[in-house]
C-alpha cells in the first residue's frame, strides 16, 4: 500500500496540464470523497471531480504545482504550493466569460488531504483566488460594491 503522502503526490501529478487524468485521480478518492474549492464554496464528488480538474485546465491548459512544502501527520497531508498556468480558455463567471489573456499566473495555494485506508476523503484546496483573479487583469470592483451598498442602505 502506498503511504498517504505518495498517494497525495499522485494526485499532483495526474492533474499536471500535460498528464491530466482526470479518472485516475477520481480513482485515488473513496466512493464518497469530496473535493473543497474553499475559496469559491464549492464541492465537487464522484464524477464531478475529474470534470473540475478538465475545467480548470480548460482555462489554464498547461497548468503545473509547484510543491513547495509537503508535510504527511498520520492521515492528514498538509501541502504548500504554487498553482501556475498561461490563462489560455475562457474563464466562466456569473456574469459571463473573462476572454483569454495569455497571462501567467502564479497562485499561492494551501492543501490539506485528509485520507482513510490509503484513498482520499476529503481535498480542501485553499488557493488565493483575489491573487489569480488579478494575475489575469480582473481584480475587484470596488465602486460598484460601494455604489451597490449605498443602495441597499438608502433603499434607492
Amino acid at each position: 500500500m502506498k503511504s498517504n503522502e505518495e498517494v497525495v503526490r499522485e494526485a499532483y501529478r495526474l492533474s499536471e496540464g500535460n498528464v491530466l487524468d482526470g479518472h485516475g485521480f477520481r480513482a485515488l478518492f473513496t466512493e464518497d470523497g469530496t473535493f473543497n474549492d474553499m475559496p469559491n464554496s464549492l464541492t465537487f464528488r464522484g464524477d464531478q471531480i475529474p470534470q473540475a480538474l478538465s475545467g480548470f485546465a480548460g482555462v489554464f491548459p498547461d497548468v503545473h504545482r509547484e510543491l513547495l512544502e509537503v508535510h504527511a501527520v498520520g492521515d492528514v497531508v498538509a501541502v504548500e504550493l504554487r498553482i501556475q498556468g498561461t490563462h489560455l480558455g475562457s474563464f466562466p463567471t456569473p456574469f459571463g466569460d473573462i476572454r483569454p489573456t495569455g497571462n501567467r499566473i502564479d497562485v499561492p495555494t494551501a492543501d490539506l488531504w485528509y485520507l482513510r485506508a490509503g484513498k482520499i476523503e476529503r481535498f480542501n484546496c485553499y488557493n488565493a483566488a483575489n491573487v489569480l483573479l488579478a494575475q489575469i487583469g480582473a481584480g475587484p470592483d470596488f465602486k460598484s460594491a460601494i455604489e451597490a451598498a449605498r443602495t441597499a442602505a438608502t433603499g434607492a
